[in-house]
């Protein structure tokens, strides 16, 4: 079964689950739960309600009411989530949506932006509109309203790598579409505010710090009013490797100062940086050779390079009877005390 990050699982117990992982266990998928019935929730879907869950509700309720979807994970050595193959009720894919979206079988304000960025991605980046797909609540048609955000999908490094660059290069100005004119707006400060009480929740990055790396992305930007984000799927010819392949030990708190060697992954989920002209400051005296990051607030955070500070947790990584170490920023969504500086900011 191929599923990939960023697609959705409906499951027969009426729960939606995001993937996260581009390979699976032969049982099930990992993913993670985000939308569950209830009779008092604010998204509607076929007359039924449902609410969105954070982390610890999500972990919660599946303890309560699904304990079948968690399991500890022989490869990570944690209790995961993952939708058991039998209880997979359906798949729903980014690429998939948006073309359903496109073809017109349904009228909303947010689907005609959400048209307006594929058709600018298209007509001025050159992606083909196979290699375009919308996540998030839009995705399971769980979005509340017109006022949800816009998670855009690129499938291909390359191809999201040349959105990056194109809306860089075309943001804040007039846009010539085959059938109008758009706007591609840099975030202004009306959207700081929501978006860092959303990500930061130490005292980690400032708010300057904060609206200073994420404007300078490059990934995230508005629509008329809505926010988007560009988010990147690797394709299908750029995954490799089994479940049960790699094996992943926790080994202790740590902080480094390095040098970027390769940012191509900085956007993947994982985000992954190469690393080298290592110097320990906590932790084990071990060669860490990559950081990688499980949360949105620290994809992209630097470039090939440029010299950082980064705060987490020291994986030792076995593969095909050899190891290496990484260090992993992002452990929760939160990242409490965990980030990626530039060191000289």
């Amino acid at each position: 079964m191929k599923i990939r990050t960023r697609d959705f699982i409906y499951t027969k117990d009426d729960l939606f689950f995001a993937s996260t992982n581009y390979v699976h266990p032969e049982d099930r998928v990992i993913s993670f739960l985000r939308y569950i019935p209830d009779e008092n929730g604010d998204r509607i879907k076929n007359g039924r309600k449902y609410s969105k869950v954070n982390s610890d509700e999500a972990y919660s309720y599946l303890k309560e009411n699904h304990p079948e979807y968690l399991y500890f994970c022989n490869v990570t050595n944690i209790e995961m989530m993952g939708v058991p193959i039998n209880k997979i009720e359906t798949i729903i894919k980014p690429d998939e949506r948006l073309k359903e979206i496109r073809e017109g079988k349904e009228n909303k304000f947010l689907y005609e932006k959400l048209i307006d960025l594929s058709d600018f991605f298209h007509y001025i980046g050159g992606i083909a509109y196979e290699k375009l797909g919308i996540s998030g609540s839009i995705l399971p048609n769980l979005e509340k309203n017109d006022i949800s955000d816009l998670d855009f999908v690129v499938y291909g490094l390359n191809n999201h790598k040349k959105a990056i660059e194109i809306f860089k290069s075309y943001k804040d100005k007039e846009i010539e579409l085959p059938n109008k004119t758009i706007v591609l707006n840099s975030i202004g400060d009306d959207f700081w505010d929501r978006l860092y009480e959303k990500r930061i929740k130490d005292s980690s990055l400032t708010k300057e710090d904060f609206s200073f790396y994420e404007s300078r992305k490059n990934n995230r930007g508005v629509v008329d009013g809505t926010l988007f984000d560009i988010l990147l799927t690797r394709d299908w010819s750029e995954i490799h490797g089994k479940w049960n392949d790699t094996k992943y030990e926790k080994i202790g708190d740590g902080k480094i100062e390095a040098r970027i060697k390769n940012d191509m992954l900085s956007f993947d989920n994982p985000a992954v940086y190469e690393i080298d002209d290592l110097k320990i400051l906590k932790g084990e005296d071990i060669n860490i050779t990559e950081i990688a990051s499980f949360t949105h607030t620290y994809a992209g955070q630097a470039i090939n390079g440029e010299e950082i500070i980064a705060q987490g947790k020291i994986e030792k990584i076995s593969e095909n009877r050899k190891y290496r170490y990484r260090l992993v920023v992002g452990t929760t969504r939160e990242s409490m005390n965990e980030f990626i500086k530039l060191k000289d900011r």
